[in-house]
């Protein structure tokens, strides 16, 4: 485990986008809430708590992955619910690409109540060179003879981008939505709440079907709530849903309409001697993501990572302890309410490597054969580390006293750790070691060769 964290390839600082000043010093709005690469790669988009989606373009004429702002605009606005007097922020909670047909792009984004269905497209701007009153210089006196009428020209002034919602899914939640997923055929795409999954075609957004509800009779029996959803990445009859319960549960959409009854179950067995008041809060999964192959399924609870073959519901194949140096603080975190923070899991585009975050702007990158880590910090000694031109802290190979270099390992596990800041939020490029980490109201891009 402790290997030369080298070896899961030379991780280097790229990019920074965002305000870099001092944590105490951000504005809410500008916090980074979810981040997404589209399936090629050459475009990245973020959402943050102030409702706005930001849009990034790879950079061709840079050498390596390198991204440039492309265009920025407000998604959701804050609402106001007047049946139950509830307040509707305008976060962006999360941003799913659809894949590319023509020119323009289509993506989904959500706050807490309704999806939006945006097409972002370049558009001439065209406007009145010449006319009778106009030369498009100077003004001209109106015309005195017929012959002296001309028609309006039109001219080419500029190139715009455009952001439209073609369709808005509303009314359709009663608790807050915390997932979607766009589906292989892309055609339809599921949004999730605590309760309840619907599915909606993309060109309807006027109704859409429940297929999964756990809500029980009376509430009073509530014992679990879905916290995460995705559907396969080929096989558009299937989609997976995790719980708070820590298990996942694979529903074939060709079994029934309404899949409370699952097609398999993925759950390991909790050991009761070791189950303290804690445990079902930090076994709780917090998110769920398929392998690009869809032969895996990659879940991350408060503590730990696990890699579950599709084919074996009975345990993991694989589990990562990510915050074993936390189990003594439980307590504390229970107090400032950290234990309920919800991390991301990120599969590699090659289905070889895992990404997850952590605490102080830590976070973590996997090989998930061999286990071996590599330990980054989305934060300024970053920027310190491009200027040198060296590697990054963390990544320096070597040993000291015989044992492999630890680095910003050993930092993890200090007391010194601030917990006002945290990576949940990250995405990898399909296709090359490049990843898109949100560090608060910062956007940190890291490659590696």
């Amino acid at each position: 485990m402790d290997t030369d964290p080298s070896s899961s390839g030379n991780w280097r600082f790229a990019q920074c986008f965002g305000d870099k000043g001092e944590v105490e010093d951000i504005t809410e709005a500008d916090i980074i809430s979810t981040v997404e690469f589209d399936s090629t790669g050459n475009y990245l988009a973020t959402g943050d708590k102030g409702g706005r989606v930001v849009l990034f373009e790879r950079n061709e004429s840079k050498k390596g992955c390198e991204y440039k702002f492309y265009t920025e605009f407000q998604s959701h606005e804050p609402e106001f619910d007047y049946l139950k007097s509830l307040e509707i922020e305008e976060k962006i909670n999360k941003i799913k690409w659809c894949k590319r047909m023509n020119q323009a792009h289509f993506l989904l984004s959500t706050n807490d109540k309704t999806i939006k269905l945006w097409k972002v497209f370049e558009k001439s701007l065209r406007v009145v060179s010449e006319s009778n009153l106009h030369d498009g210089q100077r003004a001209l006196p109106p015309p005195s003879a017929q012959q002296h009428l001309r028609l309006p020209r039109m001219a080419h002034q500029d190139n715009i981008i455009a952001a439209v919602p073609r369709k808005v899914y509303s009314n359709a939640h009663a608790y807050h939505i915390h997932s979607i997923s766009v589906n292989s055929d892309q055609e339809t795409y599921i949004s999730a709440d605590d309760l309840r999954i619907n599915l909606w075609n993309l060109n309807i957004s006027d109704q859409s079907f429940n297929i999964v509800d756990i809500k029980p009779a009376n509430m009073e029996e509530l014992t679990e709530v879905i916290t995460a959803t995705e559907f396969h990445p080929t096989q558009c009859n299937l989609f997976m849903y995790s719980s708070s319960k820590s298990n996942i549960k694979l529903a074939d959409m060709r079994d029934s309409a309404l899949c409370d009854r699952h097609a398999k179950l993925f759950e390991e067995e909790e050991d009761p001697s070791n189950r303290t008041f804690f445990s079902e809060i930090i076994s709780s999964i917090s998110d769920v993501k398929f392998s690009h192959d869809g032969r895996y399924i990659l879940s991350r609870d408060y503590l730990s990572l696990k890699i579950w073959d599709i084919n074996m519901d009975t345990r993991p194949v694989k589990t990562i302890p990510i915050h074993d140096h936390l189990r003594g603080k439980l307590c504390d975190l229970y107090e400032n309410d950290c234990i309920f923070d919800k991390f991301e899991c990120v599969w590699g585009g090659d289905d070889k490597h895992v990404l997850t975050g952590s605490y102080h702007n830590y976070f973590r990158i996997y090989d998930a054969d061999t286990l071996n880590d590599v330990v980054l910090q989305a934060d300024k000694s970053a920027f310190k580390a491009k200027k040198i031109g060296g590697p990054l802290p963390g990544n320096k190979p070597g040993a000291k006293n015989g044992r492999p270099g630890g680095g910003l390992r050993d930092a993890m596990q200090m007391e010194t750790l601030d917990f006002n800041k945290k990576i949940l939020h990250a995405s990898w490029h399909p296709r090359e070691n490049t990843i898109a980490i949100a560090a608060t109201n910062n956007l940190f891009l890291y490659s590696a060769a």
